[in-house]
């Protein structure tokens, strides 16, 4: 069973590598063998990043994990990117697309009008969400994987590469108020499988991942008072959760390194694995 879950030698880059959860999952990639490339905008955070997985797995920085600035909206800045991680680590075998985030004037408070709703924060909340967070790293890794796969793969092994898409389970169900969040992970959802279906017999699967409620740094305010108390909204999400809990970004880990690994997944592609202690199949 242990080489159906190891990335030995694969290198993997996670967009949003830098935050809470890409950052977990950014661990278990590498805890499972792999040569991590963290891609994001923030240099400090990023060193952070690097310092925490090379210990994590007692390597070093440049040799077992990297920083890459990009910024996932610029195809221009993903594309040095990827070529710099191609040359410093090598060909890339799996991404993670975890790079997203909201807007407050993309949400509508109790009572508000959704014919108000700003058409610019809405663009933002899609470039950020879709653009940024799967159509350009797509367009940008996905093709340089596709180059991998035919110059190496044979029929057999023609599931060589990973993309794992952070999905929400907010674009399966329409929560209140974020209304441009949710429709924009619908859109990824739908963009997921249209590239696993693009893609199957040339050797890249692409599924995603749609967590529940884990408290990060851009909700944290939603689910919580400034005391650490559940907020009114904080405490009908447990309510509604059978597990009576938040997630843990480490919750992440096993799902990502089972996409991760083309042994442990050679046949899935096309799917959306959620990750919420049982929100979505609680109706009352």
């Amino acid at each position: 069973m242990s080489s159906l879950f190891n990335l030995e030698g694969q290198v993997a880059v996670v967009i949003g590598g830098t935050g809470g959860l890409g950052g977990a999952m950014a661990d278990a990639l590498a805890s499972s063998g792999a040569r991590v490339a963290v891609v994001g905008r923030n240099a400090e955070r990023g060193a952070a990043a690097v310092e925490r997985i090379a210990k994590l797995v007692g390597g070093r920085a440049g040799e077992t994990v990297g920083f890459y600035a990009a910024d996932a909206i610029d195809k221009a800045s993903l594309e040095s990117a990827c070529d710099r991680i191609h040359s410093e680590l090598g060909p890339v075998r799996v991404l993670v697309n975890a790079a997203g985030g909201n807007r407050p004037d993309a949400t509508l408070p109790p009572g508000a009008d959704f014919c108000a709703l700003g058409l610019e924060a809405w663009r933002d909340v899609f470039d950020l969400n879709l653009v940024g967070g799967v159509l350009l790293p797509c367009q940008v890794f996905g093709k340089k994987m596709l180059e991998f796969v035919a110059k190496t793969a044979s029929a057999e092994q023609a599931d060589s590469c990973s993309i794992i898409n952070i999905a929400s389970m907010s674009g399966m169900i329409p929560l209140s108020r974020v209304v441009a969040y949710s429709a924009a992970k619908a859109a990824v959802l739908n963009l997921t499988q249209f590239l696993s279906r693009e893609w199957a017999t040339r050797g890249v699967r692409v599924n995603a991942i749609s967590p529940g409620f884990f408290p990060a740094e851009q909700n944290r305010g939603l689910l919580y008072n400034a005391d650490g108390s559940l907020s009114a909204r904080g405490g009908q999400i447990i309510g509604h959760t059978p597990m009576s809990r938040f997630g843990r970004p480490e919750e992440l880990a096993g799902a990502t390194v089972f996409l991760a690994c083309a042994k442990a997944s050679s046949f899935v592609t096309g799917q959306n694995i959620v990750i919420d202690g049982g929100f979505s199949s609680t109706t009352i």
